[in-house]
């Protein structure tokens, strides 16, 4: 069990919080790990009747820990962000995420499986997938069009440049947004309403909305993590991580 993430029970509500302060929150697997057994411990508890992730005050999360996640790339199904993934993607009781500081990557995609998202007005966002020569995850492909329309999808994952929180909220990634020190308290308060609520009609309300989609869903995840797979072995991605690495600006011009 590690210790960047705390899992806390209070009024209802499952709090998993991702703390790693000192790497802004950058996800390692046994973060992932930590985090899918927590949202099945949810899923058979009772007891609990809604979710709320959240980070640290500046940071949501920084994305994969790079260093980590090239130690133990995902290349199976049973690999810990994957099952993280099915578990969120999956989640039958209401799932809501506080976000303050950065969201790079996973911690963007990962909002487009929660049901409500608050957001602090200085929050950042970005998704540099492509910067890193590698595709989208989290089925973000599928859900990203869905939610912000093709040409702001397009221009997020292709350029995968950062965008402010105005901007997220303008997109539907975010819901509200409120000052930085007041994220974490409303996000709580809005799960703490959902778990009074009865559970059986939140459930089948959130199964109503999600059926059509869920098969979709996880065949765009199938489907990413195979790209995904293919582009971490190539040059491109080598030669993205090494220069991240060494902090210099990669030099894609000499792959065709």
């Amino acid at each position: 069990m590690t210790t960047d993430i705390l899992v806390e029970r209070a009024s209802g509500v499952m709090t998993i919080a991702l703390n790693r302060p000192d790497k802004k929150n950058a996800i390692t697997s046994a973060m992932y790990s930590a985090m899918a057994d927590a949202l099945d411990a949810a899923r058979d508890d009772a007891g609990i009747r809604a979710i709320l992730i959240r980070g640290t005050p500046g940071a949501f999360s920084a994305g994969n820990d790079l260093e980590d996640f090239m130690k133990a790339p995902p290349t199976s199904d049973d690999a810990p962000v994957l099952r993280f993934l099915r578990a969120i993607s999956t989640a039958q009781k209401p799932v809501v995420a506080s976000v303050a500081g950065v969201a790079v990557g996973i911690g963007t995609t990962l909002l487009l499986h929660c049901d409500a998202v608050y957001a602090a007005q200085t929050a950042t966002f970005s998704l540099p997938f492509a910067q890193l020569a590698l595709c989208p995850e989290a089925a973000s492909s599928l859900l990203l069009p869905r939610v912000a329309g093709y040409t702001l999808a397009a221009e997020k994952l292709l350029l995968g440049e950062p965008f402010d929180a105005t901007e997220a909220h303008r997109m539907g990634i975010v819901n509200r947004l409120l000052p930085a020190d007041e994220v974490d308290a409303f996000a709580f308060a809005q799960a703490a309403k959902l778990a009074a609520l009865p559970a059986s009609s939140l459930r089948v309300t959130k199964a109503l909305m999600k059926r059509a989609s869920d098969e979709e869903i996880a065949q765009r995840m199938r489907e990413e993590i195979l790209h995904f797979g293919k582009l971490l072995l190539a040059p491109e991605a080598r030669e993205a991580m090494t220069a991240f690495f060494q902090k210099r600006k990669p030099d894609f011009k000499q792959f065709d």
